[in-house]
């Protein structure tokens, strides 16, 4: 049995993309209220997998998940993209006419915000997690309370799915991390089907650093497919940039990385791994 470790309660995201990567295995859910938690676990036992969400096609990068990746010197071995589907839903005894209330995660609220503004008599109300609004509802009989979150949810925790697909944008999709201690990735990565890369590194304060990495990986043929920057705290106007990288040659790929070092300042590869199929 796998032990995973995941943002989030049964019925969240998290857990939905932990069962499709890791697909007919027998997981050992570890949920946790933070992503912080979840960096302990995998900190504090080799054994535990992580998966944690980095970025969406609509809300963008989740800046702090970042920071958290590089601070751990946990290693990525692997990545996992979902398609994002919201639904509402309620106790099964109410319907419509009895909502004065929907709750869910302020992320998943945005995504719905054209469905919700066809619903003005709902007071929109944000709470820590997706699946844990439905809980939250259920463990407590809250009437005339809906949570948003995925139909999954509903048969859990005994909820009524009253629409679903309710998000504005339905090409809605988050990619997700895999993560293991340093120790243990080796077991779980395979470097013969390896074909992208994540890492970080800063750059000397002068004119021209970022355009010189930029010129090394063109004349290498890699496929820059993010570029991620963020502040260097203490030292105004200088930055981490977080880059993730996709190649068809590894040894080509090695060659590129060979020749930025130079250039950059406390580089540091965060996983190389085989890069996620588009969910259809």
């Amino acid at each position: 049995m796998k032990k995973i470790a995941i943002q989030g309660i049964k019925g969240s995201f998290h857990d939905i993309a932990s069962h499709q990567y890791f697909q007919g295995e027998e997981l050992g859910l570890i949920t946790c209220d933070t992503f912080e938690e979840v960096f302990r676990q995998l900190r504090e036992d080799e054994e535990v997998i992580a998966l944690v969400a980095i970025e969406n096609t609509i809300a963008g990068s989740l800046l702090h998940n970042y920071e958290l990746l590089r601070e751990s010197q946990a290693t990525i071995v692997g990545e996992h993209k979902l398609h994002i589907e919201h639904s509402l839903m309620c106790l099964p005894e109410e319907d419509w006419e009895d909502l004065t209330e929907v709750n869910s995660h302020p992320v998943a609220l945005m995504q719905c915000r054209e469905f919700l503004s066809r619903h003005p008599q709902l007071k929109v109300v944000e709470v820590g997690d997706t699946a844990g609004a439905a809980a939250h509802i259920s463990e407590h009989r809250l009437a005339h309370h809906a949570a948003i979150c995925h139909k999954d949810a509903a048969r859990i925790y005994g909820m009524k799915v009253l629409e679903q697909g309710i998000e504005t944008n339905k090409h809605n999709f988050t990619r997700f991390l895999v993560l293991s201690a340093p120790q243990k990735a080796e077991s779980l990565r395979r470097i013969d089907l390896a074909d992208k890369a994540s890492m970080v590194f800063s750059l000397a304060h002068e004119e021209g650093s970022l355009s010189a990495i930029l010129s090394v990986l063109s004349f290498y043929k890699l496929n820059l497919t993010k570029i991620q920057s963020l502040p260097i705290i203490g030292k105004e106007w200088q930055y981490l940039f977080y880059i993730d990288l996709k190649f068809n040659d590894y040894m080509r790929y090695r060659q590129a990385i060979n020749a930025i070092a130079p250039l950059t300042q406390e580089l540091k590869i965060l996983g190389e791994y085989k890069e996620a199929a588009n969910p259809k």
